[in-house]
């Protein structure tokens, strides 16, 4: 089992700061969590993009670029790259350039992402929006597996007989598909042998049971080995010394969020009453105490036999200090439990 760290990188401007001086600050902090990640054993680090004025990674793979200065182990990935709106000649290549940079530790995670932004600012049509993703993740994989390219396509010009460059310095870049639990992305992924990185952000994990067994029955059905598939579980956590303490700091940025999100798209506003259903033993949010967290993931475990598990970051009006709490408590408490009672090797 592989345990991470993953964000969006959330700024939220206080006391009057400019948005510019709170990113600023936010990429601070958010080099100082890798860093400490690193340093405290675990696994990946992942940034996910986003093109909104509440997010500041954009471009996942220039700050883990910098990242990648300043770690040693620890694998760096997109929580999402937004391929249906990129150039996948351009996602390869700095794919692969944070490949060298880092010594064989970049991974991609490419998906639809949760937001439209990058649609009309990248000149698409949300029209196109299966279409899309189907020819570039097809383009991608392509340009994985072949130096010299031959490509066409219905949204982007053609490519005949040229090479891309740099290659990376493994033999091909890891490549999973991001998910939120579509049926057609889990039977998409099994086909095509990817690794596939799902994210339970609400409703019981047992509901995506289902979703799973779609997607080993998939890469079966396609003449693939389910059992070698890697699979991780995305969920939203933060960790305090106590149970009460962890879910009385992290409510009000959650309920905020929740909120801010579901004005765009009709939920009901968050209660505390629903959150604390969430932190149930079986619900999807991963905030409390050191041990619930360990015991949620084996719980998980036993329903998925997942490979990989990646703690998302809400941060909010959390404090940064607050922050580094909980990415710590991860990785010197919760992950080595973890690995010893699911038998991993240290």
């Amino acid at each position: 089992m592989e345990l991470g760290i993953s964000t969006f990188g959330e700024v939220n401007p206080s006391n009057g700061e400019s948005l510019s001086t709170a990113s600023f600050i936010r990429m601070q902090e958010l080099l100082a969590e890798a860093k400490l990640a690193d340093e405290v054993g675990l696994d990946v680090f992942a940034l996910g993009e986003h093109h909104r004025p509440d997010f500041i990674i954009s471009s996942p793979e220039v700050a883990l670029g910098a990242i990648s200065a300043i770690t040693k182990q620890i694998r760096l990935s997109s929580s999402v790259t937004v391929l249906s709106s990129a150039d996948p000649v351009r996602v390869y290549q700095n794919f692969a350039t944070l490949d060298l940079l880092s010594g064989g530790r970049a991974e991609i995670m490419a998906g639809r992402g949760s937001f439209t932004e990058s649609f009309p600012l990248f000149g698409y049509s949300l029209n196109d929006y299966d279409a899309l993703f189907t020819e570039k993740l097809d383009m991608l994989l392509q340009l994985n597996r072949e130096e010299i390219v031959n490509w066409r396509g219905e949204f982007r010009p053609g490519i005949r007989s040229r090479g891309v460059y740099p290659r990376p310095y493994q033999h091909s870049l890891p490549i999973w598909l991001a998910a939120g639990g579509t049926p057609a992305s889990a039977a998409r992924a099994g086909r095509l042998n990817l690794p596939l990185a799902l994210a339970i952000l609400g409703g019981p994990p047992s509901h995506f049971v289902p979703f799973v067994k779609l997607y080993r029955k998939s890469a079966q059905e396609a003449g693939h080995d389910p059992a070698a598939l890697p699979l991780a579980i995305n969920s939203q956590f933060y960790i305090a010394e106590n149970s009460d303490q962890a879910a009385d700091e992290f409510y009000p940025t959650y309920e905020a969020l929740m909120n801010r999100v579901g004005l765009d798209r009709g939920w009901s506003p968050m209660t505390r009453e629903q959150f604390e259903y969430m932190r149930m033993p079986e619900g999807p949010l991963f905030v409390g105490s050191a041990q619930e967290v360990i015991d949620k993931i084996i719980y998980q475990h036993t329903l998925f036999q997942h490979s990989r598990f990646i703690a998302q970051l809400v941060k909010g009006t959390i404090t940064h200090e607050q922050v580094l709490r909980a990415i710590r408590l991860f990785g010197t408490e919760v992950a080595p439990a973890v690995r010893e009672a699911l038998g991993v090797k240290q």
